[in-house]
């Protein structure tokens, strides 16, 4: 009965264990505490480590770009210390351990800078979980330079830059500009500078002479007043001789006056004595250009060139105040002689040319191939499109200069340049652009296919067209250049302009119009202004080299 009794209890009591549920409750929520636990530990350690790593992250950054100014003059090793010397001087964490850093320098596609850092970050509360800390890393890259630029600077020359300072003026805005094109420069031919100083006409340079791209046709053509006789002119050709002005100067072809005068001439005249009588141009041109005496009988010393004839009775036997001329005769029988000078042809040798050239094209007017508004290669078969040599007394000084990186060469050359002659911007940016593709005077480096290249154009001047090779109205030259202008930025050229206005001229519409767009045009109403404009430029371009 006893043991009945014991067993029944022991049922009832196991009967109720089973239906009873709180215990499991509470035993459940202790067993799932333990990972509830866990992750937020995880959470607290995690966001504790994305806090190490965000400041890794900008040390590494702050210190790729301080290296960046410096990392193309550093070997690798002293590159790697002083990248663990900024890391450490920015990185304050102390938390993070096992700090490491790691360096490197390249210039493939492009110079640039890798930065990467590693640290462990203890777990405070993951090593319930077995988890003792976390590793965060951190990476940096800065390239720069992948972008290489070419620069044409076309300066005006003319006469007008002597006025208001303007050309002491370019001179010190141009350097400035080359200082910061070439601190712009990483390396060697990351930027190149051309030059092209102008006037009416440009300096190709002189020592080119025996080029294949320099058309003679005009050089050795004779002036046309060789082909033009007028007995009653005083002042005409074929009475220059000994004692009388020369009537050329050193814009012609053939005919080159001496700069240096004999006892018996100045450079303006022919001499009537000694060694060099009757030359033309004495000196160094000594027996190409000889004046000779030669007779010609006239039906009057007033009238056309004719043999000699008889004239009618009570024609005058004065010859007037024509010299050379004298009358012989009476009545029907008489005549009248003129002796004139006779002059002979001869070209100058090719080496007495000054290095200017003119606007491409034909002799009398602009070719079909409007050589001039375009960058065609110069040919051999094409006269037309080869720059016609011309000894032009006003020709720039300083010569231009092809695509380069020597800074010192160009900055003296931009300080030999002098105020002359008159304005021809279309020549100038014709030039300036055949300077960036090649042909003619320029070669032009081969450009690398793993960078990007920018071409500008810088064109600055102090006044409106006044002449060029076949015009001299303002409208047909300016026609011309703006055909140009849209010819160079259809061909992706950026292009600058600059009119330096101190002399209250309009503004120009033709160089507003040919600037790439409008933040790419200056007016400027003083000299000063270039130096700041320049800078401008300067910066401009600089920020568009360098990409971060």
């Amino acid at each position: 009965m006893a043991m009945k009794t014991l067993i029944d209890r022991l049922c009832r009591t196991v009967r109720n264990f089973r239906a009873a549920n709180g215990a499991n409750v509470t035993i459940t929520f202790a067993l799932a505490t333990i990972p509830m636990v866990g992750f937020v530990g995880a959470a607290v350690d995690y966001s504790h480590a994305n806090s190490v790593k965000t400041a890794l992250q900008a040390a590494a950054d702050s210190t790729a770009l301080m290296l960046s100014k410096t990392a193309s003059t550093m070997s690798s090793s002293q590159l790697q210390t002083q990248a663990n010397s900024y890391f450490t001087a920015l990185f304050t964490r102390p938390e993070a351990t096992g700090l490491v850093v790691n360096a490197n320098y390249n210039t493939t596609n492009g110079s640039q800078v890798l930065v990467t850092a590693t640290a462990n970050v203890k777990a405070n509360f993951m090593g319930l979980m077995g988890i003792s800390s976390m590793k965060v890393a951190a990476d940096s890259q800065v390239k720069w330079g992948n972008t290489k630029m070419r620069v044409a600077l076309v300066l005006d020359n003319t006469g007008s830059m002597s006025d208001d300072g303007k050309m002491p003026a370019l001179i010190t805005a141009t350097n400035s500009l080359l200082t910061q094109l070439k601190n712009a420069a990483t390396n060697n031919g990351d930027v190149y500078v051309s030059i092209i100083p102008f006037v009416k006409d440009v300096n190709m340079g002189a020592s080119n002479y025996n080029a294949n791209w320099i058309d003679w046709t005009d050089w050795e053509s004779p002036p046309d007043i060789l082909g033009t006789w007028i007995p009653n002119n005083q002042d005409n050709w074929d009475q220059t001789g000994p004692g009388d002005d020369c009537p050329f100067t050193n814009n012609s072809h053939g005919f080159y006056c001496a700069p240096n005068p004999t006892s018996s001439s100045t450079t303006s005249s022919v001499p009537s004595s000694g060694t060099y009588k009757g030359y033309i141009c004495p000196s160094n041109d000594t027996g190409k250009k000889n004046s000779a005496l030669a007779g010609l009988a006239y039906n009057g010393c007033y009238t056309s060139v004719s043999t000699t004839q008889q004239v009618s009775s009570g024609w005058s036997a004065s010859c007037g105040s024509y010299s050379n001329c004298s009358c012989s005769g009476s009545g029907s029988t008489k005549k009248c002689t003129r002796t004139y000078y006779k002059h002979d042809w001869v070209v100058n040798n090719h080496n007495t040319w000054n290095g200017c050239v003119v606007d491409r094209g034909n002799s009398a007017a602009p070719s079909s191939g409007n050589y001039d508004q375009n960058a065609t290669l110069p040919t051999t078969t094409n006269s037309a499109t080869q720059y016609a040599a011309e000894q032009y007394g006003s020709c720039p000084a300083a010569a231009v200069m092809q695509l380069n990186y020597n800074w010192s060469t160009m900055t003296s050359l931009v300080n030999s340049m002098t105020p002359n002659g008159n304005t021809n911007q279309g020549i100038g940016l014709q030039v300036g652009w055949q300077s960036l593709v090649g042909g003619g005077a320029f070669t032009v480096p081969a450009k690398d296919p793993n960078y990007k290249y920018t071409d500008v154009i810088i064109l600055m001047t102090d006044g409106l067209n006044t002449q060029n090779r076949w015009y001299t109205s303002q409208t047909s030259i300016d026609t011309r250049q703006a055909t140009t202008c849209t010819n160079v930025k259809a061909a992706g050229i950026v292009l600058y302009t600059v009119q330096v206005n101190t002399g209250g001229d309009p503004t120009s519409t033709l160089l507003k119009n040919c600037a790439t767009d409008s933040t790419k045009f200056f007016l400027l109403t003083s000299a000063n202004q270039m130096v700041s404009a320049f800078t401008q430029i300067g910066t401009a371009l600089s920020n568009l080299r360098i990409a971060q």
